[in-house]
């Protein structure tokens, strides 16, 4: 029995035009899930709408215009979705925005609104349009794409990170409130090699793998992997809980160089 399968199933994916987004996308429609990505720019959606129309996959494929800070866009998207294919049974808040980069008090309030907007108050927003659409019915599995930032301090991105941390809570909180009808758990990459985030890699690749002890970034796949086990039956009695994929960064020891 394949319990990865995700068959017959409607996934909505925020921010999945490219990336992260993307890259589970194509992972839920080679598992035979119709897919639904949101973003904001038409431009973006129908490239990548090209790209998985590449990947073999039984099921149908559809875009929308949409930004994940706007609750009534979230409502848009969650009609179109019940009145093209009649059900959403996997949500993915992986969408997100990092408008301020530098020390917590120099932090201005329309940025900070900004991120939280997106990242945290987003995720309640679209959750919800899915509960009310299809799962506190039906069922469903809520996947939330966080960051290893949420469970570390960072010198430059402090607030995005805690806004991070704010969905790490969120999802036990949810995974309480929406169970048993839909499961809700959590994905918390490190440092993916995505074409957003090739200016803090690429040149430092080598120094930023060399004391991992995987050796290695991760790629959008790993993240992919791990969005697929948490939508299927493979996860069926797992809830509220977050699956860190950083390479092993958190578990290295402090004060050790070599």
């Amino acid at each position: 029995m394949n319990t990865h399968t995700l068959e017959g199933r409607v996934a909505v994916i925020t921010g999945g035009s490219r990336g992260i987004g993307l890259g589970i996308a194509a992972a839920y429609r080679a598992a035979g899930a119709h897919v639904v990505i949101a973003a904001r720019k038409a431009a973006g959606l129908a490239e990548a709408r090209e790209e998985l129309l590449r990947v073999k996959g039984d099921g149908d494929l559809h875009t929308v215009v949409a930004n994940a800070g706007e609750p009534d866009q979230a409502e848009a998207c969650a009609e179109e979705t019940m009145a093209r294919f009649g059900r959403i049974d996997i949500l993915v808040n992986n969408a997100a925005t990092n408008p301020y980069h530098g020390d917590l008090l120099d932090l201005d309030l329309p940025r900070a609104e900004k991120t939280v907007r997106v990242n945290q108050y987003g995720m309640i927003a679209w959750t919800r349009c899915a509960w009310r659409a299809w799962m506190a019915e039906h069922g469903g599995a809520v996947v939330n794409i966080a960051s290893v930032g949420g469970l570390i301090v960072d010198p430059h991105i402090g607030y995005y990170n805690a806004t991070k941390a704010a969905m790490l809570h969120m999802t036990r909180q949810l995974a309480y409130e929406l169970g048993p009808r839909a499961r809700v758990n959590a994905i918390a990459p490190g440092l993916i090699k995505t074409e957003l985030a090739r200016a803090v890699w690429e040149a430092r690749e080598p120094i930023l793998t060399a004391k991992l002890p995987m050796r290695r970034l991760g790629t959008v796949e790993d993240v992919a992997n791990a969005a697929l086990f948490l939508a299927s039956d493979a996860s069926s009695w797992m809830t509220g809980q977050t699956l860190v994929l950083d390479g092993g960064a958190t578990v290295l020891p402090i004060g050790v160089d070599e």
